[in-house]
């Protein structure tokens, strides 16, 4: 790789419309640009021209009977994008957004950010345009064991092991494990996020949220801080961000904002454990609109149409999906003395944002560090059902908070500039890809 703008012109007209994908890429490109250069061997096995094309890509058709016996139809993907360091390992999304672009940016931020885990998971994705809201229990299933009667020929426990995302909770991957059993008439761990009763991990829902937070921890103490009394906003309302409030409330940080796509809530003077309490049930049970916390929490205003960032805070926590911060929006932050940025989204910041922010020299964590404690638990459940064991809620919470403590060590060393800056992107990127890279050396031209 001579030159970064001609090799994303060579990207670009071979990924025509993909933009999501051209970001992911250039952003990492940008970052491993110069040590590249100081480390030839790398650009002559062709690493990152490797790395950008995905191993094996799956399409297919879903078709499935709705609750009115008519027939539906959706479009299925995997993208098993980086085998170097392991099986496959990444979320499957049901959402009206999935495309083949959308996907393949997922898969390729996947790769490095399982590599920063240090645990032996290569990089993948998947999903379906199908979406889950307003449909049945019955309607669900249906859709999720069609998926799974494909998507059983490419995966295995020492394959490829998708996981939950945007769209697929519990109940979506309890109905694709079953189809699973079903086809192959054998109980493995093939998915993860599975129930507690049958093979799932103590701390898996929690663990992105928990661990984008842990991250933010370490950023902090770099500076001599910690997170106790600092007034944090979050986007979103879902698991991430959930799980992201709750263990911010635990170390005693104010929470002022959730929201969905139709707008988001603000409490001033911060919401409560009680308020949380509510929040879970919303969004989990009752599947309802962000905007009824305004009607059942008192001191809670709902504003419609807008994301949270015009909020004044100490840390943001960008936890609902990709470009959700805008130039604009970030440059309000920094302006409203924001200095701490924990993406528990994959991309939430568009790269002109992230200029915004590194050019103010705050502490700003991207999703593929801040927000690697979901996979990180994913892999802990995959070595549990290798092991057929379990293991408790606190030896699972300190694997994680130690995973998260060496990845911050290795943003640090790949990151820390010549005036004593982080730079948490080009440090997560270097990390991430030396791993990766060193491997396909390893293994040869396949």
């Amino acid at each position: 790789m001579e030159n970064v703008k001609e090799f994303m012109a060579d990207v670009i007209r071979k990924n025509p419309g993909e933009i999501e994908f051209h970001q992911a890429v250039e952003e990492v490109v940008e970052s491993i640009a110069p040590f590249l250069k100081e480390n030839p061997r790398y650009t002559e096995a062709n690493i990152i021209e490797r790395m950008i094309i995905p191993e094996r890509t799956v399409i297919f058709r879903v078709p499935w009977l709705d609750d009115k016996q008519k027939v539906q139809v959706n479009t299925g993907y995997r993208i098993e994008m980086n085998s170097a360091i392991g099986p496959y390992k990444g979320g499957l999304r049901f959402h009206p957004s999935v495309n083949l672009g959308i996907l393949k940016f997922l898969a390729f931020e996947q790769v490095f950010k399982n590599s920063l885990t240090t645990l032996p998971m290569g990089g993948g994705k998947g999903g379906s345009d199908f979406d889950p809201k307003g449909k049945t229990d019955t309607e669900v299933m249906k859709f999720c064991q069609s998926f799974m009667s494909e998507l059983f020929r490419h995966i295995g426990q020492n394959t490829d092991v998708p996981a939950g995302d945007i769209g697929v909770g519990a109940r979506e991957i309890g109905f694709m494990f079953g189809q699973y059993k079903r086809l192959r008439n054998e109980f493995t761990g093939v998915l993860t996020g599975k129930a507690i009763g049958w093979g799932g991990s103590l701390i898996r829902p929690e663990a992105t949220g928990y661990g984008c937070v842990y991250f933010v921890q370490e950023m902090l103490r770099t500076r001599g801080e910690d997170i106790s009394g600092k007034v944090c906003t979050v986007s979103g309302s879902g698991n991430v961000a959930q799980y992201t409030a709750e263990k911010l409330m635990e170390l005693g940080a104010k929470v002022v904002t959730f929201s969905d796509s139709a707008g988001f809530v603000h409490k001033e003077e911060g919401f409560t454990k009680e308020d949380l309490k509510f929040v879970f049930e919303l969004k989990n049970v009752k599947r309802g609109r962000i905007s009824e916390c305004a009607k059942a929490l008192k001191g809670c205003k709902y504003i419609e149409g807008q994301r949270p960032w015009g909020i004044p805070c100490d840390i943001a926590f960008p936890s609902a999906t990709q470009n959700e911060i805008s130039e604009k929006d970030a440059e309000t932050l920094v302006k409203n003395g924001c200095y701490v940025i924990g993406e528990g989204a994959n991309m939430p910041t568009v790269p002109d944002g992230v200029k915004v922010f590194q050019k103010a020299r705050i502490l700003y964590a991207p999703g593929k560090a801040a927000n690697a404690g979901g996979v990180s638990t994913s892999g802990l459940e995959m070595s549990q059902n290798s092991m057929r064991t379990s293991w408790t809620r606190d030896e699972v919470d300190q694997k994680l908070r130690q995973i998260k403590i060496n990845i911050h060590e290795s943003c640090v060393k790949y990151g820390r500039e010549k005036d004593g800056y982080i730079n948490y992107v080009k440090g997560a990127n270097l990390a991430g890809f030396v791993k990766v890279a060193d491997a396909m050396l390893d293994q040869g031209v396949v």
